[in-house]
């Protein structure tokens, strides 16, 4: 287990560089099983859960050749469709690795896809959307077993608004002969960038980006080469945390195009910020205080769930009172007593809804990371704080943020790794 020791109170300044969107990286590595030929990859994120992916291609029988930390080359077939518990079991992605290894063995054997606990996330959408192209699932205590020997293009509807059964099945139409059409889909950046992908690999796909896609199938594609789209969830994060502490940053590849709902945010705690460019963000000092009552999640391009953490965090250090609201997650919230522990002010209304009243001085303290997005939170609350925080299980935080202690220490944090 990995810890940080953190020194609070020190402005973030100076200049930082957005990495690969996460959730774009592991769809489009699951998407490599569609074609034998060579796909390059960069712009990977070098985090957690991109090298469990990269693993369980392996295991599967891909050729991984790293050319460097943030790009790889995928070469070879596929020699098995079952995948270790030991990996998957930890990867709530390993799911995105079903289309394809369906495409090409027909059948594929799945553990329950591990990941963070913030609630009920259940792979019944995935099923019914297999079940829609012909496929058929039935489950054991080892696990699910997955056929689709009767290939058939498919209109379909999905149960849910899910990023990743959006994305397995638009995988498994692009592998399939034939017009399908997914409705009720997921419009997400890292959605289009699948999407962009595939298109490169010579499928036919119009809509990504709304809520219908169609998508034209073809049994034979190839090889391409292949940047992940920045990832605008770590540009949100470090947005945050440069007004929570009082920072002056200029981040990198932050897409304008995709921070219209999390630059709303920001402006109802009234930080300063703007873009320099199309792709560059700066943020200055600023007198935090809120303006709007209400922070509610929602569908893209609403507010995202995995910035109301650190957004909660960022309300601790503003003047007024706010109320946010997850309605997606469960669990979701059950890390702001981590909070109030260092001194915050936050009422829990039920599981979904919390009540933020600031500004608090926050003081340091020895805390432990629940998942990805709380755990950045709590790294983001003890750069805010007076004193010293130890933060433990840090290995959460890094399934999502790449380098995370370096990258905010070239910016004048002072954080120490104990592994």
């Amino acid at each position: 287990m990995s810890k940080l020791y953190i020194k609070g109170g020190n402005p973030l300044i100076g200049e930082i560089k957005v990495a690969g969107n996460k959730n774009a990286a592991l769809p489009i590595l699951g998407a490599t099983l569609l074609t034998d030929k060579e796909i390059v990859l960069n712009n990977l994120p070098d985090i957690i859960d991109v090298r469990r992916m990269i693993k369980l291609l392996e295991i599967v029988g891909k050729q991984i050749t790293y050319l460097n930390k943030n790009s790889v080359r995928i070469t070879g077939s596929i020699s098995t469709n079952k995948l270790p518990e030991e990996y998957a079991g930890k990867l709530r992605a390993s799911i995105l690795l079903l289309a394809g290894l369906l495409l090409k063995t027909d059948e594929a054997f799945l553990f329950p896809p591990g990941g963070c606990v913030i609630g009920r996330r259940k792979v019944d959408s995935h099923f019914e959307m297999v079940e829609n192209f012909g496929g058929e699932v039935s489950t054991s205590r080892e696990g699910f077993h997955i056929t689709l020997s009767k290939k058939k293009s498919a209109k379909i509807f999905l149960k849910e608004v899910s990023v990743t059964a959006t994305e397995n099945a638009m995988i498994l139409a692009s592998g399939i002969k034939g017009k399908s059409i997914i409705q009720n889909a997921a419009c997400e950046p890292h959605v289009v960038d699948l999407a962009e992908f595939l298109m490169k690999i010579g499928v036919k796909i119009e809509g990504a980006g709304t809520n219908q896609i169609i998508i034209k199938g073809c049994e034979k594609l190839h090889g391409t080469n292949h940047s992940i789209v920045p990832d605008h969830i770590e540009a949100g994060t470090f947005a945050i945390a440069a007004a929570a502490t009082k920072g002056n940053l200029i981040i990198h590849d932050a897409i304008e195009d995709h921070f219209q709902s999390m630059g709303r945010m920001l402006k109802s705690m009234n930080v300063n910020f703007q873009f320099l460019d199309k792709k560059t963000l700066h943020v200055s000092p600023s007198e935090l205080k809120i303006i709007e009552k209400k922070l509610q999640v929602g569908l893209w391009p609403n507010f995202p769930t995995d910035l109301m953490s650190p957004a909660i965090v960022l309300a601790t250090q503003s003047k007024g009172s706010i109320l946010c609201h997850d309605w997606m997650f469960e669990s979701r919230m059950f890390f702001v007593d981590k909070l109030n522990v260092m001194g915050a002010d936050i009422i829990q209304a039920d599981p979904h809804r919390v009540i933020v009243n600031g500004p608090t001085q926050l003081h340091g303290q020895h805390l432990s990371s629940p998942d990805i997005r709380a755990g950045i939170a709590l790294v983001i609350a003890a750069l805010s704080a007076h004193g010293n925080s130890i933060i433990d299980n840090i290995e959460i935080v890094d399934r999502g943020y790449e380098d995370i202690e370096n990258r905010l220490n070239s910016l004048g944090a002072g954080i120490k790794r104990e592994n």
